[in-house]
């Protein structure tokens, strides 16, 4: 099916990988740029046309951590409901976590997610268990997944606790030029998970989840990778001391091994939100403190952590509203994702807004390699338009759930609109 001719007049476009910072227009035409230039012509002009004055075109933003909860628990989010979710905060490409029930241990459930994904509007990937339904004993068959279209490998959720296992996986995945994707919390460092071992915690007379938790484990896993070659994400980085390891680590690293996330929870908010939001503030791994809040923010800024992913985590009111060791960890972050990014990282002075779109957008593609990530003609138009001069207030939500501390706040930028293959979907 043919699509509709766009014409974006007069926006700021920003595009890191291709050197564009200036005023410019875009022409799209069957899903693809078409055209780049200072000015087109509009007059007799046959198509949709935006103006997009005083406001930014960048590429689509692309998350390589979220959950969609489908299969199993579509009472939380759905295939759809998240990709609505996904357009609304300018994300053009979403990676999807394979902790749902079943798990996506094998290339059956993996179609029948995919055969749901093609029918969206934003792009879908998924990513695959490492291990059998994800329980840590035996690996998954990575080859015939990886015929079947799997974006990567992650038991995320769980970490992969045996040593000499983690090993196999990462020759696998170097052999095959495969991603393994890593939720580093130890369970012996752990109490009551989605809570720092704090102040906090103590106040509440939680023992909560030690730091040590995430350090040892990516001590492990980095090393690992140095040793076996294996392309790896080290997920939610939450600790400064988790921060210095993958800076030494990225130092040595002369073939672009190693990759880092931090979520918009973990640069945005501190243990302290445990306070004011209760259970809205547990997530895995927690919140911690001021400090490790800074330095994720200098991580971010000298390139050690590379990507921000949103950990998109929904659950129903009835798993947050109970006693805080017993309610569900998780946060929602598609729709708020870029409202922090712009808040808490480029308004303060930490990082430009170009370097903002580089850790959303360019550097996230990289990872999987994808068409994504630039505004380049003969590509695909995968484009958010947004502007700084406006606030959003985020009440209401595009997916199912809004187990969010932040519901209810305004925070800085506003999306306009989300172009997704050439069509607008938001």
């Amino acid at each position: 099916m043919e699509k509709d001719r766009i014409l974006i007049k007069n926006g700021h476009i920003i595009s890191p990988a291709d050197g564009l910072d200036r005023t410019g227009d875009i022409l799209i035409e069957d899903g693809l740029i078409a055209g780049i230039g200072p000015a087109a012509e509009t007059n007799g002009f046959e198509g949709r046309l935006i103006d997009a004055g005083g406001c930014y075109v960048s590429p689509g933003f692309v998350d390589v951590h979220t959950h969609f909860r489908d299969p199993g628990q579509t009472e939380k989010e759905d295939i759809h409901s998240g990709s609505l979710a996904a357009a609304a905060g300018g994300y053009t490409t979403v990676v999807c976590m394979a902790n749902t029930i079943p798990a996506v241990d094998s290339p059956e459930t993996l179609g029948l997610i995919k055969e749901k994904a093609e029918k969206e509007a934003v792009h879908v990937l998924q990513c695959v268990c490492v291990t059998k339904a994800r329980k840590g004993y035996a690996l998954t068959d990575f080859e015939a997944l990886l015929k079947a279209g799997a974006a990567g490998f992650t038991d995320d959720g769980s970490p992969l606790e045996n040593p000499a296992l983690a090993e196999e996986a990462m020759k696998k995945a170097a052999a095959l030029g495969a991603v393994l994707s890593f939720h580093e919390e130890d369970p012996r460092y752990i109490g009551t998970a989605g809570i720092n071992e704090g102040a906090v915690s103590a106040e509440m007379r939680l023992k909560g989840a030690d730091r040590l938790a995430e350090i040892r484990m990516v001590e492990r896993d980095l090393s690992l990778a140095m040793k076996t070659g294996c392309r790896i994400d080290i997920q939610h980085v939450s600790a400064a001391e988790t921060v210095e390891l993958i800076r030494r680590a990225k130092n040595k690293d002369e073939k672009g091994l190693i990759h880092a996330e931090a979520t918009p929870n973990h640069f945005s908010l501190t243990e302290e939100a445990v306070r004011k939001y209760g259970s809205l503030a547990k997530i895995n791994p927690p919140l911690r403190t001021e400090e490790d809040r800074a330095a994720l923010i200098e991580g971010l800024k000298d390139g050690t952590i590379d990507l921000i992913a949103t950990d998109h985590a929904p659950h129903t009111l009835s798993d947050k509203n109970k006693d805080f060791p017993d309610c569900m960890s998780g946060i929602t972050g598609l729709e708020t994702a870029f409202s922090l990014g712009l808040q808490n990282l480029v308004n303060p002075g930490h990082l430009s807004l170009s370097a903002l779109i580089t850790l959303m957008s360019v550097n996230p593609a990289g990872l999987y390699s994808l068409d994504a990530g630039y505004i380049r003609i003969g590509h695909p138009a995968d484009i958010v338009i947004f502007t700084r001069d406006e606030d959003t207030l985020y009440e209401r939500f595009h997916g199912k759930s809004d187990n969010t501390p932040f519901k209810g706040q305004r925070l800085a930028g506003k999306i306009i609109h989300t172009i997704s293959g050439g069509e607008v979907v938001y």
